[in-house]
């Protein structure tokens, strides 16, 4: 379990918005990017996340990130 004051100051590091706690997932919800935790550490790298659907690489991710900016 993530402790409550941790969840407050963790970011997105693709993004630097907000993630909300989803059972074992750190959740992007603008984005659908999910980042795994593992033994209780969240996994805050991008190529360890689950991408949403319809992205199929990194690189489209951060393209369509850009395209909304």
């Amino acid at each position: 379990m993530i402790d409550k004051k941790l969840l407050e100051i963790l970011v997105c590091p693709v993004t630097h918005e907000p993630l909300r706690l989803e059972a074992d997932k750190l959740i992007n919800d603008k984005w659908q990017i999910a980042y795994p935790i593992r033994n209780g550490i969240p996994i805050l790298l991008i190529d360890q996340a689950e991408l949403p659907e319809g992205v199929s690489s990194v690189e489209a991710l951060k393209k369509k990130i850009e395209g909304e900016r």
